[in-house]
């Protein structure tokens, strides 16, 4: 298991993710639950606003398309940092997206 780190929420309440990065120092704090290696910087709504405008980008662009389809799913996966926020998840060199496009034949 990789250690815990606390994500403050805009409401007053916590969103706990477990990371991998062994390279930031563990700070331990001791909160009567899980243990929490450390506490994030930004809050988690804004950690995540971070990739909206990725995820918009590609909604936008598809939607552009001459033969639009009638619905999109986008994937991906997404990595939380304490002091950069989130970030788009990537395995190697690059970023994965998997989008998904739907269209609805409508008889004539």
């Amino acid at each position: 298991m990789g250690r815990l780190v606390e994500f403050p929420a805009e409401d007053g309440s916590t969103v706990l993710v477990e990371v991998n990065d062994r390279s930031a120092a563990v700070v331990t704090r001791g909160l009567g639950g899980p243990e929490i290696s450390e506490r994030a910087k930004r809050s988690f709504e804004d950690a995540v606003h971070r990739v909206q405008p990725a995820m918009q980008a590609v909604v936008a662009q598809i939607r552009s398309a001459a033969q639009s389809p009638d619905e999109v799913q986008v994937a991906f996966g997404l990595n939380l940092h304490t002091e950069a926020g989130a970030f788009i998840a990537s395995a190697s060199a690059t970023a994965n997206f998997t989008v998904t496009l739907t269209w609805h034949r409508t008889e004539p």
